[in-house]
């Protein structure tokens, strides 16, 4: 059930997923939100480098994007999700704010959230594939 017992959490069995964060705490809060889903991997990554390595390694289904990685914006492993196809949403405490113009139009999820809107946004890029 959700955290409000509306509804169940949409499943996102055998996806692979990409987190992009910087703080420890959040990206393992966001890890166990995906596993709650029933995503069959999650990827935590810190930087850009690392998160450009990932997908080098092992291309994910969907990707989770801190916008602001200590002082260094997400924007590249962006770009390099979007040349393949893959499905990704910003998170950041600023909101839709927070993003480059050039990306304003792309799914984003303001912190602090609950496992509930993160499920919509990545049901929401999920489907445009």
């Amino acid at each position: 059930m959700s955290e409000n017992g509306d509804q169940p959490l949409p499943s996102f069995d055998r996806l692979n997923v990409l987190v992009v964060e910087d703080e420890a705490i959040i990206s393992f809060l966001i890890e166990d939100m995906l596993r709650e889903f029933g995503c069959a991997g999650v990827t935590n990554v810190a930087g850009v480098a690392e998160a450009l390595a990932a997908i080098a390694e092992q291309r994910p289904d969907v990707a989770v994007l801190d916008v602001n990685l200590d002082g260094e914006e997400v924007y590249p492993v962006a770009e390099r999700l979007k040349a393949e196809g893959v499905p990704f949403v910003f998170t950041t405490g600023y909101g839709v704010d927070g993003l480059a113009p050039a990306w304003a139009h792309r799914p984003v999820v303001q912190k602090p959230f609950r496992a509930e809107m993160l499920a919509r946004a990545l049901s929401a890029v999920l489907a445009t594939v």
